[in-house]
């Protein structure tokens, strides 16, 4: 048998369904992670930078009057006016670094006459659950520095626990109704040393997320797929390949078996 016929009958030994739908599978296994999967990771990897990029700018951004700059998340802002203790509302069911805490929110009545909300900080549980005593907001005007923050939302309504009004979610609309304010959407927490600061609530950890590396290891797989495929088409083509009919060993069946040894016990005893 020449050689060109061989490789002829291990090229289309390849061609078999079984073997076709496995390359079809590992081909579009590679194509998925090239095409879809990497890049998806890649996209949330620049999301996330552009995301961090905009936090640091307000991060970094020189105070102004709330209501004459944007409503960026974090961008501090100045505010002149007097705390409404009255519609004063705690935060419960918070972790700040890692422990349990409450929020306590004090609307605000700017100059204008508009009510903002304000997160005055932290404070921490007493006796596990209980809330602790904290200073009060001050009376009179007074200036304050914060941070802009994107309000919270929630179905629950507030309610009266320990002698304070709580609420489950920094949501400036359920704050307003239990208060009978009316207080504008969103919120902004106190910077330190800000008048009626309680523990100041850090600044987020900006971090870019394993995106990067997903989208390296999708490559990886879809590489590893190819190259593996490639590797067992040249292992089962070559001569000698399991593939190869010349070399091809078929097992036989119990009942080829048991029809063999009964073929050769009737020739033995003819």
């Amino acid at each position: 048998m020449s050689l060109a016929y061989r490789g002829g009958v291990r090229l289309k030994l390849l061609l078999r369904p079984g073997w076709l739908v496995l390359a079809f599978v590992v081909v579009a296994f590679a194509v998925a992670c090239f095409t879809l999967l990497a890049p998806w990771q890649f996209q949330r990897h620049d999301e996330r930078k552009a995301t961090n990029t905009a936090v640091q700018n307000s991060f970094d951004a020189p105070p102004a009057p709330i209501g004459s700059v944007p409503p960026d998340q974090w961008r501090r802002v100045t505010l002149a006016g007097t705390y409404l203790p009255d519609g004063e509302a705690l935060a419960r069911l918070r972790t700040v670094q890692g422990n349990a805490a409450f929020e306590v929110l004090t609307p605000f009545r700017l100059t204008d006459g508009s009510v903002v909300l304000v997160d005055r900080g932290y404070v921490r549980p007493a006796e596990g659950v209980s809330v602790p005593n904290y200073a009060p907001a001050p009376a009179g005007e007074v200036n304050l520095l914060a941070r802009v923050r994107i309000g919270e939302s929630t179905d629950r309504q507030a309610f009266e626990e320990d002698g304070h009004r709580q609420v489950y979610a920094i949501d400036p609309a359920v704050v307003g109704r239990a208060a009978s304010l009316n207080i504008r959407p969103g919120y902004v927490q106190l910077e330190a040393g800000s008048p009626g600061v309680l523990g100041v609530l850090p600044l987020p950890q900006l971090e870019v997320g394993p995106f990067l590396s997903y989208a390296l290891q999708w490559i990886a797989f879809g590489a590893m797929a190819l190259l593996g495929l490639i590797y067992f088409t040249w292992r089962e083509i070559k001569p000698g390949g399991s593939l190869a009919e010349e070399t091809k060993t078929r097992r036989k069946s119990v009942s080829e078996i048991l029809a063999e040894d009964e073929a050769r016990e009737r020739a033995a005893s003819s």
